[in-house]
């Protein structure tokens, strides 16, 4: 029922509404965020399994432009605002142990990179000027802000190609992924905005330079978040630019597992010497557990996303051609920190698919 569906979407406030409530319990009780990300989540999604309906062809138009669903990622955008300013004011105010600060931050970054890199994603897909600003603001609040560049400009060209920082190897383990990456990832969003503005006949290093500003922004978020907890308190306090970067160091590399577990091993075919096949369906992993995409906004449909990335999310497919995923983004996530384990569960997984995908002539 398509009410119960939109209520599902709303799921995804449980998770920093544990992290408050917990924070104020203490103590070990912080872990609770994190049970319920890695064990609970993983665990309903095994008891429900997965959705593999999609929305009637007839209704598409109707889902796509309803509202509500662009007010609930509105709402998140606002939210998250919020969120890191209270957990910045919390961590300021509030004597913590060393293990209760770590166990907290990295809860924090479930919210503001699990959920909310995943809204930023979606919102920077958009045509809307709106939409694309909050995108940008949601990343800011990650010192991700290159992301919006690479990930459109990027990412969405060459995915699954080795050109593609953002495209898993198979064989290579998530740690040698992520340094890859968020490397990588950076220089090419100066190299895709230089080139941009070289076109226009404009200096790289003028104001018109978004990664000058992409750059600079966490900084000067993180300094006035500072500043403003420290002029309130009445003397200098650095725990909130502490906080905000050790949070979003968590935040990304939360985002850097979902790009490692999105892609791995899977190759587009090459049609000439300049040129790959188009993106399709089976160049994506996809999960379909239907609890875990209430949460992620149906991140876990990938093939669709990139086959159409201005489709909302609302109305993303399930392909049952596309490569499946054993279970849900947490626990993948999870798996992916752990390379032997990875390894053994995925690539007999991805043999079995470029095999049947060379019966089919999907791969050559």
């Amino acid at each position: 029922m398509n009410w119960l569906r939109k209520i599902g979407y709303l799921s995804a406030f449980i998770i920093p509404a544990l992290t408050i409530s917990s924070f104020y319990v203490g103590g070990i009780a912080n872990l609770s965020t994190l049970l319920f990300v890695y064990l609970l989540i993983p665990l309903i999604d095994r008891i429900t399994g997965r959705d593999l309906s999609n929305v009637p062809k007839s209704s598409v138009n109707s889902v796509a432009n309803d509202f509500y669903y662009r007010f609930v990622t509105y709402c998140w955008t606002y939210f998250q605002l919020a969120f890191i300013i209270w957990a910045a004011w919390a961590v300021t105010t509030h004597s913590l142990s060393l293990f209760e600060w770590i166990v907290f931050t990295i809860a924090v970054s479930l919210s503001t990179g699990g959920i909310g890199i995943t809204v930023a994603h979606e919102l920077g897909h958009k045509k809307s000027s709106l939409e694309r600003f909050y995108s940008k603001v949601l990343l800011m609040t990650v010192s991700y802000m290159h992301f919006y560049i690479e990930h459109n400009k990027g990412h969405h060209v060459r995915v699954s190609t080795p050109e593609d920082p953002a495209t898993s190897r198979e064989n290579e383990s998530f740690y040698a992924f992520w340094w890859r990456s968020v490397t990588k990832g950076y220089r090419s969003a100066w190299e895709i905005e230089n080139r941009r503005l070289e076109r226009k006949g404009i200096s790289r290093w003028s104001l018109h330079n978004n990664m000058i500003w992409f750059t600079l922004l966490p900084f000067l978020f993180a300094g006035a978040l500072s500043a403003g907890i420290s002029l309130y308190l009445g003397y200098f306090v650095w725990q909130p630019a502490l906080f905000f970067f050790t949070q979003s160091f968590f935040a990304f590399s939360l985002l850097e597992a979902v790009n490692y577990v999105e892609h791995y091993g899977l190759m587009r075919k090459k049609v000439d010497e300049n040129r790959y096949e188009q993106v399709a369906p089976h160049h994506s992993w996809n999960a379909s557990q239907i609890v875990s995409n209430f949460f992620l906004f149906q991140l876990q449909r990938h093939s669709d996303h990139h086959f159409n990335a201005i489709k909302r999310y609302q109305v993303l497919d399930h392909y049952d051609e596309a490569p499946q995923l054993p279970a849900g983004y947490p626990t993948m996530i999870l798996m992916a920190h752990l390379p032997a384990l990875w390894f053994k569960v995925m690539n007999p997984k991805l043999a079995q698919w470029n095999e049947k995908s060379e019966s089919e002539g999907l791969v050559g």
